[in-house]
């Protein structure tokens, strides 16, 4: 059974940082895309990074460029999104998302909270 389990979310004040965690199991990790999103109230969905380390790539959406990195762990089958110069518009619940043999896989989400 493929599983993603987000956590690490919580409280900070802008600037601060936090670094969220998706937990996978069910399939091989380093031969898929993970992929982070996030949703703030009353918007929509929107990508917020993604990689794939069997090719060594990373994808980030311009309003996180320079301020996130995403990393992956192969032996704890475990991608992070480390977070800094945290901004009040980052506020959102974060998920995590894989498309495993074409169907799309969610975790649970993590709510980010910062505060101006």
């Amino acid at each position: 059974d493929v599983q993603l389990q987000a956590s690490g979310g919580g409280l900070v004040q802008a600037g601060g940082s936090l670094r969220l965690s998706c937990a996978a199991s069910g399939f091989t990790f380093d031969d898929y895309t993970v992929g982070w999103f996030r949703q703030a109230p009353g918007k929509e969905r929107e990508g917020v990074s993604c990689i794939s380390s069997s090719v060594g790539r990373t994808y980030f959406a311009d309003s996180v460029k320079g301020r996130f990195t995403i990393s992956s762990d192969n032996a704890k089958n475990t991608v992070y999104l480390q977070m800094n110069n945290l901004k009040p518009e980052d506020t959102a619940s974060y998920f995590c998302n894989t498309d495993y043999r074409g169907r799309d896989y969610w975790g649970r989400g993590t709510l980010v909270t910062v505060s101006s």
